[in-house]
């Protein structure tokens, strides 16, 4: 007999496909298992026993029973006599006598085989293959979307996600987390679920979305006493099978193949099932016992008509019925499939039992074949939808980078990290992480926290434990923060530096952190956003005192002139963007420092001259050629730095000697060419940087700036220096590289403070000696070839090498 498994590749899976295989294809599965047996066992019948048994018919009916005789005896009689009695001569012989033919074995072999050919009906010959044949389409069909490369590739890689999911600690951890939450806590969940479906507009339905948003944060924050629980291996596989998911999830829900194939193949068995029963029903009654023959081979045999036996007859027509009622509930079974499949829409999954069920409210509806193969395992079994949501949900995936952030990044690894920053706090920087680990709030010591490239940064109830923070600096981070961290900030942080690509990254919360002093803005700003939405509530920062923005404004937001009674120091650095409409600038009558930066300004405006406060004016990088109205500053009693480097400035005029005021004055990067002498009555400049001119002639009157620190001529066409220079006695710092000076004069040795000297860059063959006088001026402060350091006096140099 041919064994049934030899079949088994028709029908054959990986086990772990038994997921997507629901009650009704199991059954069927069954059903074609025995209706396999049925066909191999009429098959096996076929190839094993005689399929009919022929005798041939006389035409003349027999007259006397001589003529029986002549009936073969090596065939049973159709009408078998009794056995005759024995007789008394010969009492142990008995003698068997019938109808009696001239032919012999090899005769009727071809007449049965003849008869079996023309007289047999074709569906009692091939019934058993026809039950094979059509097994094994049914079970192609059951099959075939696991076999078919469009949709095996999908369920391969599901099934494998899926698993992986189901055996996950992470799994485990996050249901059992939700499962050990307080009653009370559930049903307010419920409540607020019900109460947001129900309300549609106005104030309380507001109300419970922001109630709903204040209690996300809390889903973040991970309870350290059970974060132990899940190692760090375990976390980083848990990490990936959620990249995993992602992935597989938009590969998937963009078609729908899967519901495709298996719809049409659930439609081909219904048919293939319509089809044999027409048939079937219709030629069992052609499977007889006794089949009447009749072939012209008379020349042959001598006979034309014969009377046949078909063996299987009886057989075969008791399994035609048997298969008949296999494939009738095979079939009912396919329509109820159908119907599964059409009475509600599968290419939509909705997880709301899920998250009524965990109160992972984040779980998203998936569609497509994503939502059919969800569909088919809730056949098998709905706790593999509920694990598998678990990775679905940004709440849990954030709970767990939180997990992984906190073991990866331990107090003592922060701390290492600990710096002091420009404003001369303990500053912890945390650059490109996955988010804000809890361990931060470990360090109580911290004084300044910068967070950059960080997405979805949460800030947690905990950070109150930062009793000494003071300054936040984020940097293209999006950040929420809880209401108790919010109340926090507000009492307690000093400094806020924002720098954003979009502006959906300024955090809203800042508007009301009533005792920030200052705030640094960085990103890019249209006007019309930063004067009707972005900046309107920055007239609740009271205490607000300084300002940065480094945008690209056309003039200045109204919401800056709002805190102007408070301000002191604002700066406006508009990266090449025109500044237009300065009169607000009168307003802000407290400003001592105000830096207008690359605003692409042609003339000082005038709206500066009304700012009786200024001490120190910074017009950096724009487009200043002529600057005659500089007198205007005369006003400005209290003007004691001015920077109008880097612009185009040609000349300076002779009003400036009435800035008698001026300690610092920047004309650096420039195209100036003449120093006027009035430039010099203004006697108390301790810093002069001429850097980056056209200068040639340094006037001797720069003898009168006793109180000058500072000097530097760098880069520009000076042949020689005025010996009135060297009355400036109090001279720290000169610069006077890169020109074309060919002696250095002795008298540099009565600049006795002098410990920063460049002379780089010029035609000096020998440093005069008299440097030795200078005692403040090491070697590393002095910047020289080494060629002409090396013409001092060896004792001079030795001098200078001593620390």
């Amino acid at each position: 007999m041919i064994p049934v498994t030899e079949f088994r590749q028709f029908s054959e899976q990986q086990p772990a496909f038994r997921v997507l295989k629901p009650w009704w294809d199991v059954f069927t599965d069954y059903l074609s298992v025995a209706m396999l047996m049925i066909g191999v066992f009429g098959c096996t019948l076929q190839v094993m026993q005689d399929k009919i048994i022929c005798l041939p018919k006389r035409v003349q009916p027999s007259q006397n029973h001589s003529s029986v005789s002549n009936v073969s005896q090596a065939v049973a009689s159709t009408t078998p006599l009794p056995p005759p009695k024995p007789s008394p001569a010969n009492p142990a012989t008995v003698e068997m006598k019938g109808l009696k033919t001239d032919l012999d074995l090899q005769q009727y072999s071809f007449i049965n085989q003849m008869c079996y050919e023309r007289a047999l009906h074709w569906y009692a010959k091939y019934f058993p293959y026809l039950v094979l044949i059509h097994t094994l389409v049914f079970m192609l069909c059951s099959n075939f979307w696991f076999k078919f490369p469009g949709s095996s590739s999908k369920i391969e890689h599901f099934i494998s996600i899926l698993g992986k999911c189901f055996d996950s600690p992470w799994t485990t951890r996050a249901l059992s987390e939700v499962s050990g939450e307080d009653s009370e806590e559930k049903d307010n969940r419920k409540n607020n679920i019900s109460r947001s479906n129900t309300i549609q507009s106005g104030p309380e339905g507001s109300l419970v979305n922001s109630q709903s948003l204040k209690s996300i944060p809390e889903k973040f924050v991970v309870d350290k006493s059970t974060a132990g629980a899940l190692d760090k291996k375990e976390g980083e596989q848990a990490k990936a099978l959620f990249e995993k998911v992602k992935k597989f999830r938009l590969h998937v829900e963009e078609g729908d193949i899967l519901y495709a194939m298996y719809v049409r193949q659930t439609v081909l068995k219904v048919i293939k099932f319509l089809i044999i029963i027409a048939y079937n029903s219709a030629l069992v009654s052609k499977v007889q016992f006794t089949v009447d023959c009749n072939v012209d081979i008379q020349d042959m045999t001598g006979y034309k008509n014969f009377s046949c036996n078909h063996t299987m007859a009886h057989l075969f027509s008791k399994l035609s019925f048997c298969y008949l009622c296999f494939v009738s509930i095979y079939g009912l079974t396919c329509l109820y499939t159908l119907y599964w499949l059409f009475y509600r829409s599968l290419r939509e999954y909705s997880f709301e039992y899920v998250r009524q069920e965990t109160g992972i409210d984040d779980i998203p509806d998936v569609k497509n074949d994503f939502a059919f193969m969800l569909h088919m395992i809730d056949q098998y079994d709905p706790l593999y939808s509920k694990r598998f949501a678990v990775f679905l949900s940004e709440v849990s995936e954030n709970k767990l980078k939180q997990l992984n952030l906190n073991n990866e990044w331990t107090p003592d690894k922060l701390r290492q990290k600990l710096q002091t920053n420009a404003h001369n706090r303990l500053e912890l920087p945390l650059i490109m992480l996955s988010g804000l680990p809890d361990t931060v709030f470990e360090i109580t010591e911290l004084q300044s926290l910068k967070l950059e490239i960080i997405k979805n940064v949460m800030i947690p109830a905990t950070i109150a434990q930062l009793d000494n923070l003071q300054e936040l600096s984020l940097h293209q981070c999006s950040v929420k923060i809880h209401s108790a961290a919010l109340s926090f900030l507000k009492e307690n942080l000093k400094v806020l530096s924002v720098k954003f690509d979009d502006m959906r990254e300024l955090p809203p919360w800042m508007y009301g952190l009533r005792n920030l002093e200052e705030l640094y803005l960085v990103g890019s700003l249209s006007h019309d956003i930063s004067k009707n939405v972005t900046l309107e509530s920055l007239r609740d920062l009271k205490s607000l005192k300084i300002l940065s923005i480094k945008s690209n404004v056309s003039k200045i937001p109204q919401a800056v002139v709002d805190v102007s009674s408070h301000l002191q120091k604002m700066c406006i650095h508009n990266d090449g963007t025109k500044l237009v409409m300065l009169n607000n600038l009168k307003k802000m009558t407290n400003l001592t420092e105000l830096e207008l930066v690359h605003c692409d300004l042609e003339r000082i405006p005038h709206a500066v001259f009304s700012l009786l406060s200024l001490q120190e004016l910074d017009l950096k990088e724009n487009n200043l050629k002529s600057i005659e109205e500089i007198v205007s500053f005369q006003h400005l009693r209290k003007l004691t730095v001015l920077k109008l480097w880097h612009n185009s400035i040609t000349y300076i005029p002779e009003h400036i000697k009435k800035l008698t005021s001026l300690e610092r004055l920047a004309f650096s990067h420039n195209k100036i060419e003449v120093l006027p002498s009035h430039l010099f009555l203004c006697n108390k400049i301790r810093y002069l940087d001429l850097s980056y001119n056209d200068i040639r002639f340094i006037p001797p009157e720069i003898g009168v700036l006793q109180s000058l620190q500072y000097f530097s001529i760098t880069c520009n066409k000076v042949e020689s220096l005025p010996d009135e220079l060297y009355f400036c006695k109090k001279l720290k710092t000169l610069k006077i590289g890169k020109n074309s000076l060919s002696v250095l004069s002795p008298k540099i040795g009565n600049l006795l403070f002098l410990s920063y000297l460049d002379v780089k860059g010029n035609h000096f063959e020998i440093l005069p000696p008299e440097l030795g006088d200078c005692r403040a001026l090491k070697r590393a402060g002095l910047v020289v070839e080494d060629a002409l350091f090396e013409t001092l006096p060896s004792d001079i140099r030795e001098q200078m090498k001593a620390e």
